[in-house]
């Protein structure tokens, strides 16, 4: 019996022996320093020992400076928009004016086209073209009376007026925001530098238009940066002998005069111009843009009349075809 505890006990010295080493090892590895918290006393130390609280401050003065000195992004002026008039009517020329007008206002900016007809209603053509055109649009009608109608009287009055009517109800019940306007003929060419310079008018602006009045063109005569006369082919006594493409109005201009209309009774051919900005505004406060009226940016081109001789006079082709 003692022999079978004493080979048992031979058996488990050596891992006795093990484990009390290790345990031995094991305490003698010194503790890890004990490290106190930081204390951060609210008070500074002063003269002789008195203890004075700490301010407390707001961000370090160079970040406050640098702060300071960043300028501060600031809104964009808004772009003023133009309103272009453009009586139109029916003819076998009209689509192709009025693709030649839209190709150049598509390339303008913040531009609104007032598209009015002379027709009791809106025609098929021009509301497919506006719809395919691809511009921000108004699309009016107004008949001119059949009594209007003849050789040698004033033509596109009932339209321009439409127009100005159609904006002064836009802007009734509203702030106007910057605005200019300017009557677009169909049969006119324009310059995409023109847009440049009538966006800035602050009254009313003028520039020189080519081709008109039977000269190569007509401009207003400017000296020392004021309107003073006109040079132009046809009547220079108007107050204002000027053409229908050469002036831009403010939309505020506009607004402030709602009785400034174009006038049929008592208006000659020709002098729709003069009788509608003698309402408005005096030569002295003219604009002069287009470098002080030396620059043609306008052109009265016309579009050359067609030759239909050879047209039958009932339709042959089995396929109708919008020209």
């Amino acid at each position: 019996m003692k022999s079978v505890l004493f080979t048992r006990f031979f058996i488990l010295l050596p891992w006795i022996l093990i484990v009390i080493i290790m345990l031995d090892v094991d305490t003698r590895k010194p503790a890890p320093p004990l490290t106190p918290r930081p204390y951060f006393s609210p008070y500074a130390v002063g003269r002789g020992g008195a203890r004075l609280p700490l301010r407390r401050s707001g961000p370090a003065h160079g970040t406050q400076k640098r702060n300071q000195s960043r300028p501060q992004p600031q809104p964009e002026p808004q772009l003023p928009t133009i309103y272009a008039i453009t009586p139109t009517y029916s003819r076998p020329v009209q689509k192709a004016e009025l693709t030649r007008l839209a190709n150049t206002f598509r390339q303008v900016a913040q531009l609104h086209w007032i598209l009015v007809e002379d027709a009791a209603a809106r025609s098929e053509l021009v509301s497919r073209f506006l719809a395919r055109a691809g511009l921000p649009s108004t699309h009016l009608h107004v008949p001119t009376p059949r009594r209007y109608k003849r050789p040698g009287l004033p033509r596109a009055t009932e339209q321009r007026n439409a127009g100005l009517a159609w904006l002064r109800q836009r802007h009734q019940h509203q702030r106007a925001q910057p605005g200019v306007l300017f009557f677009a003929d169909d049969d006119n060419t324009y310059s995409l530098e023109l847009f440049q310079e009538m966006r800035t008018t602050r009254k009313v602006s003028v520039w020189p238009v080519g081709l008109v009045g039977g000269r190569r063109y007509e401009r207003p005569l400017v000296e020392n940066g004021k309107v003073v006369g006109w040079y132009t082919g046809w009547r220079a006594d108007r107050p204002f002998a000027i053409d229908m493409a050469g002036f831009a109005v403010s939309l505020q201009v506009i607004l402030s005069n709602p009785k400034a209309v174009f006038k049929r009774r008592g208006s000659q051919p020709g002098m729709q111009e003069s009788d509608f900005l003698k309402q408005i505004t005096t030569v002295e406060e003219l604009e002069p843009k287009a470098n002080n009226c030396t620059k043609v940016l306008v052109w009265h081109t016309r579009t050359e009349k067609v030759n239909l001789a050879n047209e039958p006079k009932y339709r042959l082709d089995t396929v109708k075809i919008e020209v």
